[in-house]
């Protein structure tokens, strides 16, 4: 069943195109991988489906509803923050509140929702979620006193806190180090095992190739290339592709 439609998103920053005409579906319980160089329009892409950024032109439909259509302007903000619960985000910096514990950076945005559900609610929620992310022993800990791995564990709980329909997560491990980067997507890999719709712009390539359904080559605001991961990443038809993925083989 198809969750999401995107099509021909464009953005500009001033006179410059980042995104040329973006179109793509994906179905419910499927990995979307996007990737492709930096400045390609990889990390604008998640940031306009999010609502962080506005297109110029083009629509977005959430299970055949429509959220976003550039030619109908959102201009009150409630509507716009309901919107943005359709979608949640992972950063690459992890952006944890460091006044909060682990649970309280998890529970702030549903508490603060008012979704229907009690506190208690809530927090038994984000407390199953962290149990889940492995950090069972560390939710009164503070960020500074979590590593890099468990700080963006927090950071996918957080997202996972609000029920989105689909997860995106942008570079998720490009903050970490290299012996961190592997608890990272061991998570990720569990959550597509349990068929959450997730978009991923990575540079991981393995991990893009064994987790994700389908991949996204993007190149200069366009998609160049789609179609299956594993055949996209194994077997690119684009030159571009080849070249990039053939550069990042050699590093």
């Amino acid at each position: 069943m198809q969750i999401l439609e995107v099509n021909d998103i464009r953005k500009k920053f001033d006179n410059t195109e980042i995104l040329k005409g973006i179109s793509f579906n994906l179905d419910e319980g499927q990995t979307l991988s996007i990737i492709g160089s930096s400045g390609s329009g990889k990390t604008t892409l998640l940031r306009c489906l999010n609502f962080l950024e506005t297109p110029d032109a083009g629509t977005i439909s959430v299970r055949g509803n429509m959220l976003f259509d550039a030619a109908i302007p959102v201009t009150d903000p409630e509507e716009l923050r309901k919107k943005r619960l359709h979608f949640g985000l992972v950063f690459q910096q992890f952006n944890l509140f460091p006044q909060y514990t682990a649970l309280e950076n998890v529970t702030l945005a549903p508490l603060l929702s008012f979704d229907g559900r009690s506190k208690d609610e809530i927090i038994a929620n984000a407390k199953e979620i962290l149990d889940n992310m492995g950090l069972s022993n560390r939710m009164d800990n503070y960020p500074h006193q979590l590593s890099g791995g468990q700080q963006q564990r927090v950071a996918i709980a957080r997202a996972l806190a609000l029920k989105p329909d689909i997860l995106c997560f942008d570079e998720p491990t490009s903050a970490l180090d290299p012996e961190l980067t592997g608890e990272v997507l061991r998570v990720i890999k569990e959550l597509a095992n349990l068929h959450t719709t997730m978009i991923i712009v990575t540079h991981e390539m393995a991990f893009a190739r064994d987790v994700a359904d389908t991949a996204i080559f993007m190149d200069n605001g366009i998609i160049l290339e789609q179609g299956p991961a594993k055949e996209l990443i194994d077997n690119p038809r684009e030159e571009r592709t080849k070249q990039f993925l053939s550069r990042l083989s050699q590093n």
